[in-house]
């Protein structure tokens, strides 16, 4: 058995392996968890780990992977040179126990690591960068702003930060 790599139409990865399984195929989807800016404020969203890429598993010789282009949200197997693009058992497995069972879902990293200049989007210190020193808890963290003449640590709402600079 060996994984191919499947390109998919955009945003479509899941309707891709969902019809994808129908046809009998093992598919994995790679998915992480992690806070996206909205514009309603932080969110958790769960979204492909490799945007517009799913793997199928199939027996290279003995399964028909014709079928898989016409897949509805398919736009095909990547291919090298004509011949399709393999991913490694180790690599799958290595994504796979990654995976929250849960969710489905890789947990991400932290979207501000301690150092991380950062701007201040709103609020009473909106326009201000800093430096992102930690989180206090899930919707508090602490910046370092030069104010006055000397680094002062202040602690804001979470959403009110950029992205990292």
């Amino acid at each position: 058995m060996t994984w191919l790599v499947v390109h998919s139409k955009p945003r479509e990865e899941e309707q891709a392996a969902r019809h994808l399984a129908r046809q009998g195929f093992e598919v994995f989807l790679p998915r992480i968890r992690q806070r996206k800016r909205r514009a309603v404020g932080w969110r958790l969203v769960t979204e492909p780990l490799f945007p517009r890429y799913l793997f199928v598993r199939v027996a290279l010789g003995e399964q028909d992977t014709a079928c898989i282009g016409g897949t509805r949200g398919v736009v095909g197997l990547v291919r090298f040179g004509g011949r399709p693009a393999l991913m490694p058992e180790a690599g799958i497995q290595f994504l796979m126990a990654r995976q929250d069972p849960a969710l489905g879902a890789e947990p991400a990293a932290a979207p501000h690591r301690p150092g991380d200049r950062v701007a201040i989007l709103s609020g009473p210190f909106a326009g201000l960068t800093g430096v992102f020193a930690m989180a206090r808890d899930e919707e508090r963290v602490a910046v370092l702003v030069e104010l006055l003449g000397r680094q002062n640590r202040i602690e804001i709402a979470r959403d009110a930060l950029s992205e990292p600079l």
